[in-house]
Parts: C-alpha cells; sequence; structure tokens
C-alpha cells in the first residue's frame, strides 16, 4: 500500500501563513486517511515558522518574506524534513498545495507580492522531485488517483 505524503492544511490543520486551513474535501482522501496511508507534514511550520506569520513567496532561489526578510532557511529545513519523512515510509507520492513557495508543483507567486503567478515549484516540492517523489496538487489529484491505482493494480 502506497503511503503518501499530504499537506498538513489539506486536513484542516491551521498551519498557513494567515492561520486559515485550505482543507480538501475528497472521498478518496478520506479513505486513504482511513486507511492510514497520509503522512501529514507542513513544511513550512516544521522548518520553524510561527503561525500567523508574514506571507513569503519565491524570487530566484530566494524565499522573502512581505517585509523583505530572507526566510529561505526555515523553508530549507522544513524541505529536507519532508524529503527525510518520504525516506523513512518510503513514500513515492506528494499531495501538496499548489501556488505555495514550499510545495507548489507547477507554479508559485513571483515573489513581488501582487498575486501574480508564474511557472515553477516550491522548496519541498523541488526537492521531493529532485529525489524522485511525484508531486502533485490540489489541481491534478485526479492524476494522483489514477497513478495509485494503477501501481498498485
Amino acid at each position: 500500500m502506497q503511503k503518501i505524503l499530504i499537506s498538513s492544511c489539506f486536513l484542516g490543520n491551521k498551519v498557513r501563513f494567515d492561520g486559515k486551513t485550505k482543507t480538501l474535501i475528497d472521498p478518496q482522501i478520506a479513505t486513504w486517511q482511513l486507511q492510514g496511508r497520509l503522512v501529514v507534514i507542513c513544511p513550512e511550520t516544521t522548518g520553524g515558522l510561527p503561525v500567523p506569520r508574514p506571507r513569503a513567496e519565491q524570487l530566484a532561489d530566494k524565499v522573502f518574506d512581505e517585509f523583505g526578510n530572507n526566510v529561505t532557511e526555515p523553508f530549507q529545513q522544513g524541505a529536507e524534513a519532508a524529503l527525510n519523512l518520504c525516506q523513512q515510509h518510503h513514500i513515492g507520492y506528494a499531495l501538496l498545495k499548489e501556488y505555495s513557495p514550499s510545495c507548489g508543483s507547477r507554479a508559485v507567486y513571483d515573489g513581488h507580492f501582487q498575486g501574480n503567478k508564474i511557472p515553477g515549484m516550491g522548496v519541498t516540492a523541488k526537492l521531493l522531485t529532485a529525489n524522485g517523489v511525484k508531486v502533485y496538487s490540489e489541481l491534478t489529484l485526479a492524476e494522483l488517483i489514477l497513478d495509485i491505482a494503477n501501481k498498485e493494480t
């Protein structure tokens, strides 16, 4: 049975920068949770950032908060913790929050705090992908479900 790394905010945990959730309600996620497949992480809080915290966006290879502080280090620490979880639990799939500077798998905010998105990957998504973990988001959940079903049949 494949385990899946999942963003904590998807399960209703108040870990986002604004102290809110981004609960992802889907029958398949509920099933996976009942089966004990989900390994939960918020890379940002795991890296030591508080809740709430200033918004952060990527600019080049760094992450800055909205006040101009370089917060790359806690983002990297959270990414490394996520990778360690994947290695410990032999996880090959991750379901992470799109557009997040940690978790975005296809697009992130551009670093200017104007709401503009650009193609790219968050710090955690990039590290996981580089180490063979397939990263999906709420926008590609159907693909994840299909990939796991195909692997297990």
